[in-house]
């Protein structure tokens, strides 16, 4: 297996809120974690025990926490999902690198990330792309 075949291991933790503030103090009340925010809809959480941040979302995220693996190459790790039987649902760019989220075959939704690169803008937009 080369480097860019690496097995992707967990690296990201992201719970989606539909209050910032109000998640922030439960959270930092509750289990002493501190944040570095990122705009008002994004927090990254510290002290946790694994990396990880508060999404805000407009509702309740269907499926919880978003688990993130990170790869080097992440157009090969897109292969890998699919061949497996994963359905790519959404691809974006954001200030750190690129992500796309997928479903396995029992539906839950995971993302895998990658410092490198963007995506082509049209691409990022279309999962069929």
């Amino acid at each position: 297996m080369n480097d860019n075949e690496a097995i992707l291991k967990i690296d990201y933790n992201e719970i989606p809120v539909t209050d910032m503030a109000a998640a922030k103090a439960f959270y930092a009340g509750a289990f002493g974690w501190d944040f570095i925010d990122f705009g008002p809809t994004y927090a990254a959480f510290e002290n946790a025990g694994l990396d990880g941040g508060l999404r805000l979302e407009d509702a309740a995220f269907g499926t919880g926490c978003l688990i993130i693996l990170k790869a080097k190459d992440i157009l090969a790790a897109e292969v890998r999902v699919t061949e497996a039987g994963g359905t790519v649902i959404r691809r974006e760019d954001f200030p750190g690198g690129r992500r796309f989220h997928f479903t396995d075959p029992s539906g839950n939704e995971l993302a895998i990330w990658s410092p490198n690169g963007k995506y082509d803008p049209q691409a990022a937009n279309d999962p069929d792309a």
